[in-house]
């Protein structure tokens, strides 16, 4: 009889993990230095049923990585303290942040740059005057799902 409660409790257990896993929101991480663009993203994917986590400048942006694990980062370009490109350059040299997915929003889609961003491994690319919030969604949804 003592078998038989341990393997329920052992079950009863691996459901618990199993459906809290099922149910864990994904994060997010918005590294963007412009108020009204980051507010209306997080707005939206919060919305959306992701969890939700900001940075203002390149530096906040990977302490914030460090401490919450992302499932996905989106990030700008030209930001203070340090820039995206800065950014990504520095994830690849992070054991622990390197295989973590990068869409890049930024002002400009030069050719230069989005080569460059490829380089560094971003999964996407978005041009801020260009896009509709959806068209974000769409491509979050794209890399990490829902």
């Amino acid at each position: 009889m003592h078998t038989n409660y341990t393997n329920i409790r052992i079950i009863g257990i691996s459901l618990v993990l199993l459906v809290s896993g099922l149910i864990m929101k994904k994060k997010i991480l918005i590294i963007e230095d412009e108020e009204i663009l980051l507010n209306l993203l997080q707005k939206k994917l919060t919305n959306e049923g992701y969890d939700i986590s900001i940075a203002r400048d390149g530096e906040e942006g990977l302490l914030k990585m460090k401490e919450i694990k992302p499932n996905l980062i989106l990030l700008d370009i030209v930001m203070p303290k340090l820039g995206g490109f800065e950014v990504m350059e520095k994830m690849l040299k992070d054991e622990k942040l390197k295989d973590i997915p990068v869409i890049i929003i930024s002002n400009s889609g030069q050719p230069v740059e989005i080569e460059r961003a490829k380089e560094l491994g971003v999964k996407d690319w978005l041009i801020k005057t260009e896009f509709d919030p959806q068209e974000v969604i769409d491509k979050v949804v794209k890399v990490i799902g829902k």
